[in-house]
């Protein structure tokens, strides 16, 4: 019996050495692992947002003629990635005046001069918003070891916004040059020196684009089945192409669409949203019918450190349909000037004036505008704009003086009233609303007024709708079935009196 207990010790004092041993050796292999072993970028990053989800200049290498060492793809992927990363390091350090993540990307020399930039921006209150929108990089050597790669950066466009004590001192847009060297140390590339050669201020002047011929007679067009979600799961060319015959035979010329920022998959464009945004163009031509495409419905996020990721999305949407016949004019925000009060009037205008830009730069044909919400707007970028295009929902009484208010400002472009409407809707929620008979004469009146104006038109909308979203107009029932009811065909496929009065021809 004190044989048995005896071994019975003896197998539970091995079992414990030996397992003892096995924590010990794992616990060193994973010490080893980590010590030899790249750290991860993701978690260098000491800021809210990674940079893959918040920064995506253009890049625009030139072909490859470096001394030294040939270069590979992988290894300029790895350069290049590292590259943005530094500037968007950088960036976010001279907005925040925090140093953090800048050790990550830069050499001990290259960082002092940032750290030294840092605390004197701090101790005078002072900070950098900015942004890089693109890039010409030329590989000039490439070290036969590997370990060192000098670049030049040419035609570098950045975009910046200087604040002390939080007020605006400085608004500009340069066009710099770069020489720099980067270091390969753990396994990404550092940058070792980053020298400005030369800068100026940058004013693109795109060539104006005709606007002569332009005639437009339209209608701000949804789907009956699916407002606000067109292009979804319940896309339909066949509707959509008994919808645009309706519109085409009514005396209409064109329609307005719109592209949904998120919908479309932001600065990923998702291609089946695309394809089925081409498929109607297609029915547009087929209908003998042009389109005002908006861009960035639903969006609202105006800050600088976005820009990028906001202008990759716009150039996939403009390069997918420049080309088609269907398409009349690039709409480059829908009632941007609701976001003045909560984003920053000169937040959202700046962000207007640099995407006009790169629209303007993608496709050098089609016409560019902005849907204003308002008359009092209209002014606004009119300049940088080909047509000017308002909204109007206000009382008829005071067209006239607001269209006349506009032309004394602006003389030389033609002048769209984009959206305008009125609600048949008269019910629990809004007793006293308007009758289809208050509708139909709404209607006949305006048309009187855009024809004395010579104005041109979009109106709002074809179809009554069953369901309008929340993100529309909100949750509360007076809005939203009020919103229900600005068709001019009703719910029962019925067209109503309004609807002689849908064009003026």
């Amino acid at each position: 019996m004190v044989s048995i207990n005896k071994n019975i010790l003896r197998t539970i004092l091995i079992a414990s050495y030996i397992m003892i041993v096995a924590l010990i050796i794992s616990g060193v292999s994973a010490l080893f692992s980590y010590l030899n072993t790249g750290a991860d970028r993701s978690t260098m990053l000491h800021t809210e947002i990674k940079k893959v989800d918040q920064y995506a200049p253009k890049m625009d290498w030139e072909p490859l003629q470096n001394e030294g060492r040939p270069m590979d793809d992988q290894t300029l992927n790895a350069i290049q990635h590292d590259y943005l990363d530094a500037w968007y390091v950088k960036q976010i350090a001279y907005k925040s005046n925090k140093t953090a993540g800048i050790k990550d990307y830069y050499t001990d020399s290259a960082r002092k001069n940032l750290f030294d930039f840092i605390d004197l921006n701090k101790a005078q209150d002072i900070s950098i918003e900015a942004t890089t929108l693109s890039h010409n990089p030329t590989l000039e050597f490439f070290s036969q070891d590997g370990q060192l790669a000098v670049i030049t950066d040419r035609n570098v466009i950045e975009y910046k916004r200087v604040f002390k004590a939080k007020e605006l001192i400085l608004e500009t847009k340069e066009k710099s040059n770069y020489q720099m060297v980067c270091l390969l140390e753990d396994g990404f590339w550092r940058i070792r020196h980053l020298v400005k050669d030369s800068t100026e201020i940058f004013k693109p002047e795109p060539k104006p684009i005709a606007v002569d011929s332009l005639n437009i007679r339209g209608i701000n067009y949804y789907p009956q089945a699916n407002p606000w979600n067109m292009f979804g799961d319940d896309f339909s060319t066949d509707t959509i192409s008994k919808d645009f015959k309706i519109i085409k035979d009514a005396g209409l010329n064109s329609v307005r669409l719109f592209v949904q920022y998120e919908d479309f998959g932001k600065e990923h464009i998702d291609a089946k949203k695309i394809e089925k945004l081409k498929q109607t163009l297609d029915t547009a031509e087929a209908n003998d019918l042009k389109v005002v495409l908006t861009l960035f419905d639903f969006f609202g996020d105006y800050s600088v450190m976005n820009w990028t990721l906001n202008q990759r999305h716009a150039e996939a949407v403009v390069n997918a349909a420049k080309d088609h016949n269907a398409l009349l004019a690039w709409d480059i925000k829908n009632e941007p000037n609701l976001d003045f009060e909560s984003r920053g009037k000169d937040n959202v205008i700046a962000w207007l004036d640099n995407m006009i830009d790169l629209v303007k730069s993608t496709d050098s044909i089609h016409p560019v505008t902005i849907g204003w919400s308002n008359t009092e707007s209209a002014t606004i970028l009119k300049d940088k704009l080909d047509f000017i295009s308002f909204h109007y929902y206000e009382d008829l009484e005071n067209l006239d003086a607001a269209v006349a208010a506009i032309k004394t400002e602006i003389t030389d472009k033609p002048l769209v009233l984009q959206e305008f409407g009125l609600s048949s809707y008269s019910g629990i929620w809004k007793p006293f609303g308007s009758s289809d008979e208050d509708q139909a004469n709404y209607h006949k009146k305006i048309q009187e007024q855009i024809a004395a104006n010579n104005l041109q038109f979009m109106s709002w909308t074809l179809y009554d709708f069953t369901d309008v979203p929340t993100d529309v107009v909100g949750s509360r029932p007076w809005r939203r079935n009020t919103q229900k009811r600005f068709g001019f065909i009703n719910s029962k496929g019925e067209k109503k009196e309004a609807f002689k009065y849908i064009s003026n021809q």
